[in-house]
């Protein structure tokens, strides 16, 4: 893999799907909410429960539509995906009430959780030896998609009126429509799983459950920069308005540049889980500093506060990239579609429960909520390497035998 680049042609075009669909996810997250508030005129708190309720139904996604991933081939499950996300893109530009936002709502979070998962055969097959390094570069190729369609949509934000949030929210769905047209042309991948055999697997896989549980709480810090840092920025300290943005383009930067590098010594079970405790450590001490905060000159506040964003994505890409590690070695091949939307079904969660816990302890309860959240990342990422073990002493016990009938 080049450094720009991916080599052969079925990586770059699904690099190339996976930017154009993330820009339009880009553009959905920051000019969404705004759209249904301002342009639709929804009151805020229906707009607040009827995203939360689309992303609950959404989580159940993953696993069903992985499993097709697995039985039926990964490249027309994507596709299918990404055409029915850009639809419901594209049914938001005419919605007027808030059922039909719901339902538009509701599909696009699924096309967004289920598409991992539908990928992940891709992903496994034109990875090679090293899924997990692919999956990583595939990371900072989404940060980069996100963040060039958060200027889109910037836009619209600026101009503020119905039609301008229309107009963003329709290249959105025109970039969902392309990326689908552009996955139909990645090689095909063959059915991984055509036998007979129990259907859901991976529900069964009680290890790999319990590391899909630790990684849906690490999975708490991808809020932590987006709600707690801001809300902690604001009310706590003297910190100018300007640096919530700061916290943000150093995170998306440092993620764009070197996620990568930080996954291509993570080759196995062993590393991976290693990574995970790398990275709650990582989360205590940018935890510590953030607590530190409040009382700080402006300034000082500015420098440390980036200090701690650095710290914490440091400890984001060694979360991400032992995932991607843990999720790929851990799961069937034949049934690795399935096992990506289980392990999906985490992150989500976490992404999901997030807000509440951040700011019920770190607004709520102050510095001390802080160190609470910390404590808490570290713990878990103690707990990864006993588990992950744990899986790989089940894959390699061997079968129990089966006694043969006694004649008569």
């Amino acid at each position: 893999m080049t450094a720009l680049l991916p080599e052969g042609t079925a990586r770059r075009l699904l690099a190339a799907t996976t930017l154009l669909t993330m820009l339009g996810y880009g553009i959905y997250l920051t000019a969404g909410v705004l759209y249904f508030t301002q342009g639709l005129h929804l009151p805020a708190i229906e707009v607040g429960l009827g995203m939360s309720l689309a992303g609950a139904l959404a989580l159940a996604t993953g696993i069903p539509l992985g499993h097709l991933a697995d039985r039926l081939g990964a490249r027309t499950v994507h596709a299918v995906i990404l055409l029915v996300g850009g639809a419901a893109l594209a049914g938001l530009c005419v919605t007027r009430s808030f059922w039909p936002f719901i339902a538009c709502a509701t599909l696009i979070a699924a096309s967004q959780s289920a598409g991992p998962a539908a990928r992940g055969p891709l992903v496994q097959e034109y990875g090679r030896e090293h899924p997990a390094v692919f999956r990583s570069y595939l990371r900072a190729v989404s940060n980069v998609g996100i963040a060039v369609g958060a200027l889109a949509a910037g836009w619209a934000v600026e101009v503020d009126t119905r039609i301008a949030y229309v107009l963003v929210l329709a290249a959105s769905a025109a970039a969902y429509g392309v990326g689908a047209v552009i996955a139909i042309a990645i090689p095909r991948v063959p059915p991984l799983r055509t036998g007979s055999g129990p259907r859901w697997i991976a529900l069964r896989d009680r290890p790999y459950m319990a590391l899909t549980v630790l990684d849906g709480l690490m999975a708490i810090q991808y809020r932590v920069l987006t709600v707690a840092v801001p809300l902690w920025l604001l009310r706590a300290t003297l910190a100018p308005h300007w640096s919530v943005s700061a916290v943000m383009l150093v995170n998306t930067v440092i993620v764009v540049f070197l996620q990568v590098r930080a996954s291509r010594s993570i080759d196995s079970v062993a590393t991976g889980a290693r990574a995970f405790r790398r990275a709650g450590v990582a989360f205590l001490i940018s935890c510590g500093i953030f607590s530190l905060l409040a009382g700080l000159p402006g300034w000082l506040c500015v420098v440390v506060l980036l200090a701690a964003v650095a710290v914490h994505t440091t400890g984001e890409m060694w979360q991400a990239a032992g995932g991607f590690e843990l999720s790929f070695a851990l799961a069937p091949r034949e049934s690795v579609g399935q096992y990506q939307g289980l392990f999906g079904m985490g992150l989500g969660l976490g992404v999901t429960v997030g807000p509440t816990v951040l700011i019920a302890l770190c607004i709520g309860l102050g510095s001390l909520g802080w160190w609470i959240v910390g404590l808490g990342f570290a713990c878990t990422g103690l707990a990864v390497p006993v588990t992950a073990r744990w899986a790989e002493r089940s894959r390699l016990r061997p079968p129990t035998p089966v006694a043969e009938p006694v004649a008569r």
